[in-house]
């Protein structure tokens, strides 16, 4: 079944507006959306192989080779998105932030569900990449400002890009939020807002090196490693879930290099306990129902997604 460019959009901009929220990942939506798999074997096609297929076929064969067909409107999507939608998403993270989490808490929560389901049987040993996504998961962020230690600005922006761009790919790593403890993240939104084309063009090119290096990796270990490559996702997509619980309290931060808060610790409260510690209100009737509408959206994606074999999606492409 061909998909629709329409179709292909909206998940682009689906994802854009994930990836703009700290704690969302634009790989979450890929996966419930059901063109995970697609999007990282496309990515894997930009490379060498490209140059051979254009010089066996021209540009019709280049288009086929690359899947140009499903990447534009996706890319259209995400790029529309981030100058737009992503700005509603920011709006709301600061002036409504329990539901907002609530909206996202659900919608992450039900795709752990997807990708759970999506495993071909199961066996003892799975538990181990289940584990080790759990872990990254929790440390990843704690690491991100060593990244800071490089020196080189120019450098750094690079170094961001390349890791945020392969968090991204992943379901339940928020990239934006890895930014956001590197210290970065109101660097590049606000480098996108202004168009600042040197920020942009550095950043640009980390995510360029990011997107050649995992997309490869991912692809390899889905086709190798299907089922146990899931369970390293769900550990992911489960261990990002703390992130998203609207009613905690910040234990421990650190000031970026902008003077920026960057967050590093927080405690996990109820929501009557969240009221009495702040003295506002839990919204806890909102923030359900936006976890409901969150889940429901996971439930009706993901019966429509397409999920054929990845050779099926691309054409099974002879190099």
């Amino acid at each position: 079944m061909k998909r629709q460019p329409l179709g292909i959009f909206l998940r682009g901009a689906g994802m854009g507006a994930a990836d703009a929220v700290p704690g969302v990942s634009g790989g979450t939506i890929a996966f419930i959306s059901g063109i995970y798999e697609e999007l990282i074997n496309t990515i894997k096609q930009f490379g060498p192989s490209a140059i051979g297929a254009w010089r066996r076929g021209g540009w019709r064969a280049l288009s086929n080779h690359l899947n140009l067909a499903f990447l534009v409107p996706l890319l259209a999507g995400v790029a529309v998105s981030l100058f737009s939608v992503a700005h509603l998403a920011l709006w709301l993270m600061e002036a409504h932030p329990l539901l907002l989490d609530g909206f996202f808490f659900g919608l992450v929560a039900a795709s752990a569900l997807v990708v759970g389901q999506a495993s071909n049987g199961w066996k003892l040993w799975y538990l181990v990449p289940l584990l080790v996504g759990l872990v990254l998961a929790q440390a990843l962020p704690g690491m991100m400002p060593l990244v800071l230690l490089i020196g080189n600005e120019a450098l750094v922006v690079m170094v961001a890009g390349c890791i945020a761009i392969s968090a991204m790919l992943l379901p339940g790593v928020s990239g934006s939020f890895l930014l956001l403890t590197m210290g970065l993240y109101g660097t590049i939104m606000g480098a996108i807002r202004s168009l600042d084309l040197g920020i942009i063009v550095l950043f640009g090119m980390g995510c360029m090196v990011g997107l050649a290096l995992f997309s490869r990796l991912l692809s390899w270990l889905l086709r190798r490693h299907h089922t146990p490559t899931m369970q390293l996702l769900l550990g992911f997509i489960a261990g990002s879930l703390p992130v998203l619980w609207p009613w905690r309290e910040l234990l421990r931060y650190q000031i970026g290099p902008e003077g920026q808060m960057i967050p590093l610790e927080y405690r996990y409260l109820l929501p009557a306990d969240y009221a009495v510690l702040t003295g506002a209100s839990a919204q806890v009737a909102g923030v359900v129902a936006l976890m409901a509408v969150g889940a429901l959206i996971v439930v009706l994606l993901n019966r429509h997604a397409d999920r054929r074999p990845i050779d099926t999606q691309l054409g099974a492409e002879k190099e």
